[in-house]
């Protein structure tokens, strides 16, 4: 029988809104799926559409191999999975639970003395993107793990391998939510600025889209500066960068637009400068946020 006929049974601890589009997921795609939630409720939509109801966090790892937790944070899942640590042992742990490098590691290594396999994972969407291989899940600490189980956690998304070291998804995690925030302030910022003469954000965000695109090719080649150590120049300069956002503060000023952000920027451009860097790229600034 292949996977089309027999579908791996799955185990998940946690409603909430993620983990019940978790278990949702899998149901949608045919595993059995056992679920535990510490308010019996709130399992009630997924038992109506087929999971089982699992009274006890123990009996809701004995039904799987594959056992999915998805709490409030680390300090929930170590007390809801301490006492039934001798349950998991042999069984796979995907911790999918939102918290720190440290505390991932430190569950790793808890799960490594009781020989239990451990994922952690970052899930790179909010619960209705779930299921949507569009969207990524990060996972670390197993690779074999992950090789094992891919057609099963690919139900949920499209499933990437950060390899052995555990604490790797929370940093990613951390890392590409700093990065959307950023994002998100500077389309804000923008689309403030050209509010102000009346464009639509609909209608700036089609351009701000593409724009994007050109953005991400030039991370790409800055990605490799800052691995060298090397800041060429070659396609900007920080020093002319300085000059255009003068003329972006300039358009918010008149306009009225809080002009901290930009700001921020024209800093941490400044203090290159100041320090003989003016002819480097960009990438430059990344020793700013080193220091």
């Amino acid at each position: 029988m292949n996977e089309q006929n027999v579908r791996t049974p799955v185990s998940v601890i946690g409603l909430g809104q993620m983990g019940a589009a978790l278990a949702a997921a899998f149901l949608e795609a045919g595993h059995p799926t056992t679920v535990w939630n510490r308010t019996p409720a709130k399992a009630d939509p997924l038992v109506a559409r087929g999971a089982t109801r699992a009274a006890t966090v123990a009996e809701a790892v004995a039904a799987s191999g594959l056992v999915v937790v998805c709490v409030l944070d680390y300090a929930a899942v170590r007390t809801l999975l301490d006492p039934v640590a001798g349950s998991l042992r042999g069984r796979v742990l995907v911790n999918l639970t939102t918290g720190s490098p440290e505390q991932a590691r430190a569950e790793a290594q808890w799960a490594a003395d009781h020989g239990i396999g451990y994922l952690d994972g970052g899930v790179m969407t909010t619960p209705p993107g779930i299921g949507d291989s569009a969207h990524m899940i990060l996972y670390a600490g197993g690779p074999e793990l992950l090789a094992r189980h891919r057609a099963t956690l690919a139900v949920l998304g499209d499933p990437v391998d950060l390899g052995a070291d555990a604490g790797l998804a929370s940093l990613y995690d951390a890392g590409l939510l700093g990065l959307m925030w950023s994002v998100f302030g500077g389309w804000l910022h923008a689309t403030a600025l050209t509010g102000a003469d009346g464009v639509a954000a609909r209608d700036f965000t089609a351009i701000a889209t593409r724009w994007l695109k050109t953005v991400s090719w030039f991370m790409t080649g800055y990605a490799e500066q800052i691995d060298e150590g090397e800041y060429p120049g070659a396609d900007a300069t920080i020093d002319v960068q300085v000059a255009a956002i003068g003329h972006l503060l300039h358009a918010g000023e008149e306009r009225g637009v809080d002009g901290r952000l930009p700001r921020l920027h024209l800093e941490l451009m400044r203090g290159a400068v100041e320090a003989g860097h003016g002819g480097d790229s960009y990438a430059r600034l990344i020793e700013a946020f080193r220091k």
